[in-house]
This record gives structure tokens, C-alpha cells and sequence, in this order.
């Protein structure tokens, strides 16, 4: 097996743990983003529960893109690091103030709303830093070789502060509905009218982006342009499946709001990884020019493929086991 080959692997996994971290954990984030505007306790108390079962594996998908991105694209790491290190503090900040929330804020009488700011702050963190990782990403990073030569606060622009916006909304929108799917009653009621809200602020987040992008990147406007005839299903499935959420939450579809914000983020997905492809770090290195020894990727993808199944397997049962609804009065603390 040569090195493009092996690398081409690396990627599928790298893609799929940050694939599943942004479905997975978008929605676990959304719910902490929606804490600031709940009308009562007992509605944060169920959208808690809604996500205490699940919250921590999810997590082992960034830690799986991570570890792979470390493993096969050493140079990538190398240059992401020092290019957003403050972001990735600030994400990381946020992961930990929002895990330590969920432990303390149930056991917590005085203090709860000490705790409950901590867990919607460190999800808007998170959230945001996230956003900002992407628009570093689209605009690009100033590198010579494979040395990031740009200053501390190159992530921190106009549109990369949009991304972030958009990306919280965006999860924001995968934790109401997630909450209409696990919830009942007055929270479920609240959810509904909440959500009509945050499709009609993420389509326009969205195609603010759609504009910005092609303004800010030269290169993906030519890919654009280049590559229209494949690119262009895309946003029409985007479209589609924000319709789609639309018409779940009008006609009260429980199911239906939710796999369509999965579908929406795997559209933005799969049209931000079509609109860069094949550069990791944009615009110079590709993933072929970033792949560590064939040697080296061989010898760690074999610990990973066994890994990976045991994460999958792990994750549908938690999925199946806690399946249904979340009842007032009733948790998993």
C-alpha cells in the first residue's frame, strides 16, 4: 500500500471523526446555547437531560479527528496550532466549563445559576471558537514552507467573527430540534416556537456566508466556478432540507426537524470540503504535500481500525439504550 493510498484512508478518518463530532456535539452545544433564553428551570432541567446520557462519548469524535490529524498530518498540526492556538484554548475552555456543569449543576441548590451560566457559556465558546476555525480555514493562513509566519490574531476578522455567528446559531438550531425530539409537554411547546426563529436567522447567516466567501477566497471562487456542475446540488439540498425543517416544526413532525439540521450541516460540510479540496491548510499545502512517512501511517492505522468500530459500536448503543423521551421529574442523575 503506497502513500497516497494510505493517506487517502487517513483522510476518510480524520473526516469521519470531525464529521461526527460537528453532527454529534452540534446538537449536545445547541441545547447549553439555548440556556440563556429558556423561560423556567424546569425547561433547562429537561434539556439537560435530553443530553446527559450521550454528552461525554460524543466528544470521542473530536478526540479521534484530533488524534489522526496529530498521527498522519503532523505538518498540518504544526501549523494549525500556532495559527489558533487562543481559539483552540478558548474551545477547549469552553468543553471543560460546560462538562464540569453538567456534574455540578443537578447537585446544586444556591449555586445552580452560577452553574447554568457556566454551562451556556461554555457552549457559546465552544461554539464560537468552532466558527472561528472554519473562517480561518475558508480565508486561509499565511505560511512559507510548512511554518505558519502570520500573527496571533489572524483567526479573529470581520468574517471569521460571522462564521462563529453562524455556527452557533447553526447548533442552536440542532439543539431545539433534538429537544423536540427527546421532549414533552411545556418544553417541547417552547421549542416549537423557538425554532421557526433560528432557521429564518440561520438562512440568512447562510447565505451572507454564500456571498462573503467567493469575496474573501479567490481560489474557491474560481473552484466555484470551475467546478460549478458538481458543486451547485449542494446549497439546492441545503435549501431543501432547511424547508424541510421548516415544514417538521409548522406540521409538529417530531423526527423531521432534526434529521433535516443533520442534513443541512452535512451539505455545509461536504460544499466546504469540495470548495477547498484537496488543501488542508489553504492556500498552498495539500494533504499529499502534509502526509507524514507511509511507514508511520501504516504502523498507526492499524491501532485505529481497530479502535474505530468499538467508538461506532459504543456510540449507537448509548444512542439505542437512552432512545425516547426525557419526562419531567425524571434524569439520568
Amino acid at each position: 500500500m503506497d502513500l497516497i493510498d494510505i493517506t487517502i484512508i487517513w483522510m476518510g478518518i480524520i473526516g469521519l471523526g470531525v464529521f461526527m463530532y460537528i453532527l454529534l456535539d452540534g446538537f449536545d452545544l445547541g441545547v447549553g446555547i439555548l440556556y440563556p433564553f429558556t423561560p423556567s428551570e424546569q425547561v433547562r432541567d429537561d434539556l439537560m437531560n435530553t443530553v446527559a446520557p450521550v454528552w461525554d462519548g460524543n466528544e470521542t469524535w473530536l478526540i479521534l479527528g484530533g488524534a489522526g490529524l496529530l498521527a498522519a498530518f503532523p505538518a498540518v498540526y504544526a501549523i494549525y496550532l500556532p495559527a489558533l492556538y487562543l481559539g483552540v484554548f478558548l474551545m477547549l475552555a469552553g468543553l471543560i466549563f460546560r462538562g464540569v456543569a453538567f456534574e455540578f449543576r443537578f447537585k446544586s441548590s444556591r449555586t445552580r445559576w452560577f452553574w447554568n451560566a457556566a454551562f451556556a457559556g461554555g457552549s457559546i465558546v465552544a461554539a464560537a471558537a468552532q466558527g472561528f476555525v472554519v473562517g480561518t480555514y475558508i480565508q486561509g493562513f499565511e505560511v512559507e514552507g510548512f511554518t505558519y509566519v502570520g500573527g496571533p490574531f489572524d483567526w479573529f476578522t470581520p468574517f471569521t467573527v460571522f462564521t462563529a455567528v453562524s455556527l452557533v446559531i447553526g447548533y442552536a438550531l440542532l439543539g431545539a430540534a433534538w429537544g423536540v425530539l427527546k421532549t414533552e409537554g411545556a418544553t417541547q411547546q417552547w421549542l416549537y416556537r423557538v425554532t421557526p426563529w433560528l432557521i429564518v436567522l440561520l438562512a440568512i447567516c447562510l447565505l451572507g456566508i454564500s456571498i462573503w466567501t467567493p469575496l474573501t477566497s479567490e481560489r474557491i471562487l474560481e473552484r466555484w466556478q470551475e467546478a460549478w456542475t458538481v458543486l451547485w446540488p449542494l446549497p439546492l439540498l441545503g435549501l431543501l432540507a432547511l424547508m424541510a425543517c421548516w415544514y417538521g416544526i409548522r406540521r409538529r413532525l417530531e423526527m423531521l426537524p432534526f434529521v433535516a439540521g443533520l442534513g443541512l450541516f452535512v451539505t455545509v460540510y461536504l460544499g466546504l470540503i469540495a470548495s477547498q479540496w484537496p488543501y488542508m491548510v489553504p492556500p498552498e499545502i495539500t494533504f499529499r504535500d502534509a502526509a507524514s512517512a507511509p511507514e508511520a501511517q501504516l504502523f498507526l492505522l492499524l491501532g485505529i481500525l481497530f479502535l474505530l468500530p468499538i467508538i461506532v459500536g459504543y456510540t449507537v448503543w448509548t444512542y439505542w439504550i437512552f432512545r425516547g423521551k426525557v419526562r419531567a421529574g425524571a434524569g439520568y442523575h
